[in-house]
């Protein structure tokens, strides 16, 4: 969508009467249907007196077309700037510049990451031209009309209240930089040569409007690439029931309309091959081009499964099908032909950084597509947060007068002990009574440590045998180190460890360097090694044979236990309620990370030898 389009002329004519930033609003509302921030007002008067000085040559001619805030389709991203028109070859093209208002910027040891000052305080953010370049790309992949109408695209970013290129062109960042140049402040003329280069005559094709009417499905390019990537991957092989899901969903995916909308529930416990299939669902539907996106709350299976699938394309480049829960609370009705929500206990109601965006995420989801398919596991919803149940999805999808499918995946459990180990510690975790009582009969390793090092080194040496491994926490501990590097966030004894740094981001669990740190249940739900071992901390404790929980033992910038500590003081027993299934899940889920093994250390003597003993049960 287009909020403002003029040509040069015209363009520097409103910014020169000071007219710019109000035409821009009153588009901005008629096109969008909301008001905006003053701050972005402000930005708006601030850019374009900056850009419309660096289109003052007359190398760029006056009737080149220019676009401000153009919306992504199926997106609630903009564009800030576009300058169309055609290049040397005269064929139709557009430069795309990202704008920024900032004065100074940090670097990060990870590529395509920065720091600086937005929104009261310094933030990671993404790189400038990191971002330009991902619109570019965006809208090869997906608009049609970029391919038939032969749209060369041009991205490139202008700080242009930036004196010093000194971390924004760190070498950590020079990929970033060779897809889409940037140019600081005292480089507007640099801006100025770039845009020239290419857009040498006027915009005779109306070509912003080409690609608005473009039909938005992946393009056969992406397609093609993208399907090519599971060939031969044994990890994303669909074993019995797992393949009779996948052509379940697949049938009724083809066959849903905006009139005839279908909603899949598939329940399967960890280990089931739930993301499995979702995997494989997505890439067939991409094959198929049908408008698609794999969805998850947590980034980690999202960045773990994007990186996973290498191939002939940079995982930056496919990165845009892999997308969070909250990315559906703008989108029109049925703009999706599919989406796929893996991990849906963990769906929350509210969305966006403050939860105050949106109305409910499963009706958002539902509401956006045709077809839609919810993995779900009800055992792992380990936060107060996560509303993913199956009643609520069967409440949105009946709103929507969708057909409503049930699914099953049965246990091919990651770990070796299937669907007894997991009633083993359904039992012990006294989440529920089940007849497993001991584990003679699983073939899974499976032990409790009483020095947390003498685990952890454990874990570290299958780990370097070509066993994956981690050691994980209940996040009973806070994470001192994100403000200061020196610190541990974990000290037991003789074992010192830091929480999942951002050096390795959501990637953590495969990155072959987090060995030494501790991971969480955001960085490994959904995901699996082979061996895990679990910290057990004070918000899990036995107290004469009862597990007794604790979320105040939990520090207060725990997101899972987020308003807490507000309803304990009003109601201290029904938060206990509330908090204790959480906690519990927790546990559960971290000690079923591990194929072959779980080992564990409890914090608390008397937990301790109470695993011991339940381990020893005949």
């Amino acid at each position: 969508m287009i909020v403002y389009d003029s040509t040069k002329s015209d363009f520097r004519a409103d910014v020169k009467n000071n007219l710019i930033e109000k035409k821009i609003l009153e588009k901005f509302q008629q096109n969008l249907g909301h008001k905006t921030s003053k701050s972005e007002i402000a930005s708006w008067q601030n850019s374009m007196m900056y850009m419309s000085n660096a289109l003052e040559d007359s190398g760029i001619p006056d009737d080149a077309g220019i676009s401000i805030e153009y919306m992504l389709p199926r997106s609630a991203k903009r564009i800030d700037f576009v300058i169309t028109g055609k290049n040397e070859n005269n064929d139709n093209s557009m430069v795309i510049v990202e704008l920024k208002q900032w004065s100074e910027v940090e670097k990060t040891d990870q590529p395509g990451v920065v720091r600086s000052f937005v929104g009261g305080g310094i933030r990671e953010l993404t790189h400038p031209s990191y971002q330009a370049w991902s619109y570019a790309a965006y809208l090869e992949d997906f608009n049609d009309a970029v391919v038939k109408e032969n749209i060369v695209i041009r991205p490139c970013a202008y700080l242009h209240n930036c004196n010093s290129d000194e971390h924004i062109k760190d070498s950590v960042y020079n990929e970033d930089l060779e897809r889409a140049p940037l140019f600081i402040r005292e480089e507007s003329q640099k801006l100025t040569d770039f845009i020239k280069q290419h857009v040498r005559s006027g915009d005779k094709d109306g070509i912003m409007y080409l690609i608005d009417k473009g039909t938005i499905k992946p393009t056969k390019k992406l397609a093609d690439s993208f399907a090519s990537m599971l060939k031969g991957n044994q990890e994303f092989i669909m074993l019995d029931d797992q393949k009779i899901v996948f052509e379940k969903a697949l049938k009724l995916a083809t066959d849903s309309t905006a009139k005839e909308k279908n909603v899949i529930i598939v329940h399967g416990g960890p280990g089931t091959g739930k993301s499995v299939v979702a995997i494989n669902l997505l890439v067939k539907m991409i094959e198929k081009q049908m408008n698609t996106q794999y969805v998850s709350k947590n980034a980690a299976p999202r960045e773990v499964y994007s990186t996973k699938l290498t191939g002939v394309m940079s995982k930056s480049r496919y990165k845009s099908l892999f997308v969070g829960s909250g990315s559906f609370n703008a989108t029109d009705k049925n703009i999706f032909d599919a989406l796929i929500v893996d991990e849906a206990h963990r769906l929350n109601e509210k969305s966006g950084l403050y939860s105050n965006l949106g109305e409910n995420q499963v009706k958002e989801i539902i509401h956006s597509s045709k077809f839609s398919i919810f993995f779900l596991d009800e055992d792992q919803r380990v936060a107060l947060s996560d509303i993913g149940s199956r009643d609520e999805i069967i409440h949105w999808a009946s709103k929507a007068k969708a057909n409503v499918t049930e699914l099953n995946l049965s246990s091919q459990f990651r770990c070796n002990g299937s669907d007894g180990y997991l009633g083993w510690l359904d039992n012990y975790l006294q989440i529920k009574e089940t007849a497993n009582v001991d584990m003679k009969d699983f073939d899974y390793d499976f032990k409790v440590f009483d020095c947390p090092k003498t685990m952890h080194d454990k874990i570290t040496a299958y780990d370097n045998n070509g066993n994956p491994s981690r050691t994980v926490a209940g996040y009973c501990w806070d994470w001192v180190s994100t403000k200061d590097a020196t610190k541990y966030d974990i000290e037991l004894g003789d074992l010192k460890m830091k929480w999942n740094l951002k050096a390795h981001g959501s990637a953590w669990i495969i990155n072959p360097k987090s060995i030494t740190e501790a991971g969480c249940i955001h960085t490994c739900q959904g995901l699996e090694v082979d061996y895990i071992g679990v910290i057990i901390g004070p918000d899990f404790v036995i107290r004469d044979g009862k597990v007794v929980t604790d979320a105040m033992k939990r520090p207060g910038r725990d997101k899972t236990i987020k308003g807490y500590r507000g309803m304990f003081k009003s109601d201290p027993v029904d938060a206990q309620l509330k908090a204790d299934p959480i906690i519990k899940n927790t546990y559960k889920t971290l000690m079923t990370r591990g194929m072959k093994g779980c080992y564990i250390y409890c914090t608390d003597e008397e937990t301790r030898n109470y695993f011991k003993e339940v381990l020893e049960a005949k």
